[in-house]
């Protein structure tokens, strides 16, 4: 096994070194991967910094919560109205419907609730800060039925725990990743099956810390389309007719976008798409238009079962110089989830800084009629000269998709 460990360990350090040392691109390479270092490092000062005054206010916040404890004082009734319906939301699916009545820190609860809530319902709000007593008038209900208070999905409830949670305070995920770094560097003396296992959850749980994504988003299970979220917009001195139109010619994008090599109609609203990966992979996928508003918006998803799922939205807004915002909002679940994404990142295949330059060759083509992508000067009236007649509607947002 420890000879195994090491062969792997020594094919995947001489690939690493194969790609860095290349003598054509080696530098290139070197310099990307440099850049992500820094980016990285700066990102996690900022979160540090973020995470102490996340502690400090928490503590303060404790303190604050103690002293009071032991000092109580006169609460005024709406204000601790408005402190328990703060915490109803947290303890039932449809919180709207509970009616709180509030005196002399008495409080009354009335309403609709779901039977398997009512006793999370109650204790909530006993927990109040200031709260004496409860009366509970509710109107228990099995199922929902015909109720009108109970009806629709309901809010979800949200979970007690913040680690529980999508989304991690930064606090959190400042002791979360402390821990998990002093647990790898324990994990990694650990010999036997034990070994691995300790240094995978430790990995794990550093990297959810670090990127405050959910597992399932971290690595990509159970994800058709989201993982990464982007969000890019830039403005254009043009009409928001004239770039709309252009935009719409999606079998033109491979000429701007750098890491699209085909763009290709092939049904009623749907195209396929290639798209170059890292190290001279490439990934192919199909994709709808799901909505498109002319000289407004153009929406598309990925088909069910693509390699890279991907959905987004594209607007066109008129700006006050008398031009167009382009506003890119996307998402996209990369193989391997986010951390297929942070790989390809460092192998030079950013997908958000890939679009940054993406948008300014568009950007160039409208304005000073060329740009250059795939090492080659195109220009604007060759693209019109070819392009014929406007194609119908695509995934024309799809600097999404160019992303893969």
């Amino acid at each position: 096994m420890a000879r195994r460990d090491n062969m792997v360990r020594g094919l995947v350090l001489g690939a690493g070194l194969m790609y860095l040392l290349d003598p054509q691109q080696g530098r290139r390479r070197r310099a990307l991967v440099r850049d992500q270092l820094v980016h990285a490092w700066s990102d996690l000062d900022d979160m540090i910094d973020t995470a102490a005054r996340d502690l400090r206010n928490r503590a303060q916040g404790m303190f604050a919560e103690a002293r009071a404890a032991l000092r109580p004082a006169s609460v005024d009734d709406e204000v601790l109205t408005a402190r328990v319906r703060s915490e109803i939301g947290r303890a039932v699916s449809h919180p709207h419907a509970i009616v709180v009545e509030t005196e002399d820190r008495r409080v009354t609860l009335s309403g609709p609730v779901l039977a398997d809530e009512v006793d999370d319902l109650i204790s909530a709000v006993r927990s109040v800060r200031g709260v004496k007593e409860v009366v509970d008038r509710l109107e228990v209900h099995d199922e929902p039925g015909s109720v009108p208070g109970l009806q629709g999905p309901g809010r979800e409830k949200a979970p007690r725990m913040d680690i529980l949670q999508e989304n991690w305070a930064p606090a959190t995920r400042l002791l979360v990743g402390a821990g998990a770094a002093t647990a790898l560097a324990y994990a990694a003396r650990l010999r036997g099956p034990l070994g691995p296992l300790a240094r995978l959850a430790a990995l794990t749980a550093l990297a959810r810390a670090a990127t405050n994504l959910d597992l399932r988003r971290l690595s990509g299970i159970a994800t058709e389309r989201r993982g990464i979220d982007i969000r890019k917009s830039i403005n254009v001195d043009a009409p928001v007719d004239e770039v709309y139109e252009f935009w719409r010619r999606f079998e033109n994008f491979p000429l701007f976008m750098a890491h699209l090599r085909e763009v290709r109609r092939i049904g009623e609203g749907l195209s396929h798409w290639v798209a170059e990966g890292p190290a001279g992979t490439t990934f192919e996928w199909d994709a709808i238009t799901t909505e498109e508003i002319p000289g407004q918006l153009i929406a598309w998803k990925s088909v069910e079962g693509a390699t890279v799922g991907n959905a987004g939205v594209v607007k066109f807004l008129p700006n006050e110089q008398g031009g167009t915002r382009i506003d890119v909002r996307m998402t996209y679940a990369p193989p391997a989830g986010a951390l297929g994404h942070v790989v390809a990142s460092l192998l030079g295949v950013d997908p958000k800084h890939a679009m940054d330059e993406d948008l300014v060759r568009f950007k160039s083509l409208i304005e000073d009629g060329r740009t250059s992508a795939h090492g080659r000067v195109v220009r604007r009236e060759e693209l019109e000269a070819s392009a014929g007649p406007a194609a119908p509607p695509g995934p024309g947002a799809s600097p999404g998709p160019a992303r893969a």
